[in-house]
């Protein structure tokens, strides 16, 4: 597969994200999270058990247990951004989770740094101040109180998120089983979400009923399909480069906010997420430009 539709297919993934923080937003008024997050991938686990199966009868090699650990990390990466995600956005709007979610295509390269010491572009250091600043500006360009928990929250699972793209784009590509990746992943989140969620949450029959919808939604689309081109497509191109299209669902969830729920920012909000955006686009395609001008 080339880069160019490797990139589509993450923008895809990208849409389907944004529209998925609106089902993730109207769930939270009537089912508990974690019970939601786990029925959630129940479902995604049960659509990609036979296409992971059908991969396995057909690969060339066996997974080594160096790849069964690093699938099952994966899998807790995807837990803590999604469940830290969950929690966020029943303390914040649609738009704000959507715009600091999209804060993970600036962590890649620094936990590329820490984690492999893989050193980026230097456009990142400023970039990150940049998007820093439009944080600020987008809790209100405020001291006394710097965004509300429920926006920290969405940042702690950015974070996750950060490390999830990044050990998917240096292990899928070694293994090439992404439905096996994408299946555990899945199972990780549905096994710890279920059990925690009816540990500490219960079983609302009448409140999972109201969200089935949503679960559907973000079952098969957001989870099941979504993480799916993901995982497919951070195989044929760089986690730094990916993250830029993924970072698409940032848009589309203050497109669906709007549109959908009524979500609205004031212009020191708004200047702070062009803010923020400018900064991603910054790590990207400035280094691509330098790349272009050197190539003869």
């Amino acid at each position: 597969m080339s880069p160019a539709r490797a990139n589509l297919l993450l923008l895809i993934a990208g849409a389907i994200w944004g529209f998925g923080f609106v089902a993730q937003s109207t769930a939270m008024a009537s089912i508990a999270p974690l019970v939601f997050l786990g029925l959630r991938f129940l479902l995604a686990t049960l659509l990609m058990l036979p296409l992971a199966l059908r991969e396995t009868r057909q690969a060339q090699k066996p997974l080594t247990s160096s790849d069964r650990f690093f699938f099952l990390l994966i899998g807790l990466f995807l837990f803590g951004g999604i469940t830290a995600q969950l929690f966020g956005i029943m303390a914040t709007s649609v738009t704000n989770a959507g715009f600091l979610t999209g804060l993970y295509v600036l962590f890649v390269p620094f936990a590329d740094v820490i984690l492999f010491r893989n050193w980026p572009h230097p456009v990142v250091w400023p970039s990150s101040l940049a998007a820093l600043i439009g944080i600020w500006l987008l809790s209100g360009a405020r001291f006394d109180s710097f965004l509300a928990p429920g926006d920290w929250m969405v940042i702690l699972g950015a974070t996750f998120w950060a490390l999830q793209v990044l050990f998917i784009s240096r292990y899928a590509s070694r293994t090439g089983r992404p439905f096996t990746l994408s299946l555990v992943q899945f199972a990780v989140c549905a096994v710890l979400g279920l059990s925690w969620g009816v540990a500490l949450e219960g079983i609302d029959w009448p409140a999972i009923m109201a969200a089935a919808p949503q679960i559907l939604y973000t079952g098969i689309f957001a989870s099941c399909v979504a993480i799916t081109l993901q995982t497919v497509g951070l195989r044929y191109t760089a986690a730094p480069q990916a993250a830029i299209f993924l970072s698409s669902e940032t848009l589309f969830a203050a497109l669906f906010g709007a549109i959908l729920l009524g979500d609205r920012l004031p212009l020191i909000g708004m200047a702070g997420c062009a803010l923020i955006f400018a900064a991603m686009l910054a790590v990207e395609l400035v280094p691509m430009m330098g790349k272009r001008k050197i190539t003869p």
